[in-house]
């Protein structure tokens, strides 16, 4: 069961290893707090959604599942949507057209293809907690990054002294790819001085 829920987090993460869900994770990372709140609402709608789907795996026709999987991605993601407009108007302005954009992102259809609707209910589950946190996990440390470097801030706080020279081009959608694949480079090299070790 552990095996399940650490493949998202780390080997099969599903940004810095898949590459998946690189449009949210680019674009609502500029800032910690808004890449906390993008994971926090993309947690909430895989695991509600491979949950429902396990349940009623048995209930669904093959031939009409995808169609099936996605009025009930969007569902939750609504839910989602609304629960966020109303306890956290500011986050919810913040991100944007991103949080309805998770109908449409391959990371949640694609666990509920691949993984939830062939199996049961604790396994969907622990499979959309690892690779929930990792997604969570990969946003986060590009958010902190970006804030840091290009604000001299985490959360708003400032960290850096004041004679810090921030790096504006870090809050700025470039910025996202430059610390997204540093992020990717460092992973690669250490995998592989691990093969080199082992050779």
């Amino acid at each position: 069961m552990f095996t399940i829920f650490s493949k998202g987090l780390i080997k099969d993460n599903p940004l810095l290893a898949q590459l998946l869900g690189l449009c949210p994770a680019l674009a609502t990372t500029s800032d910690l707090k808004s890449a906390v709140g993008m994971g926090g609402a993309f947690m909430a709608v895989l695991i509600g959604s491979n949950c429902i789907i396990s349940l009623l795996r048995s209930l669904i026709p093959s031939s009409v599942r995808i169609p099936c999987f996605i009025v009930i991605i969007a569902s939750l993601v609504t839910s989602v949507e609304m629960l966020m407009q109303a306890f956290t108007p500011e986050l919810h302005a913040a991100l944007g057209i991103f949080i309805p954009l998770i109908v449409v992102n391959c990371i949640v259809l694609a666990r509920a293809e691949l993984y939830a609707s062939k199996n049961p209910l604790l396994p969907s589950l622990l499979d959309a907690l690892g690779m929930g946190l990792g997604f969570t996990f990969s946003l986060c440390l590009i958010g902190a990054i970006r804030e840091l470097l290009g604000m001299g801030s985490i959360f708003g706080y400032p960290i850096l002294p004041t004679s810090f020279q921030s790096i504006s081009i870090m809050i700025l959608p470039a910025g996202a790819f430059i610390t997204l694949g540093f992020i990717i480079a460092t992973i690669n090299w250490f995998k592989a001085r691990k093969r080199e070790g082992i050779a």
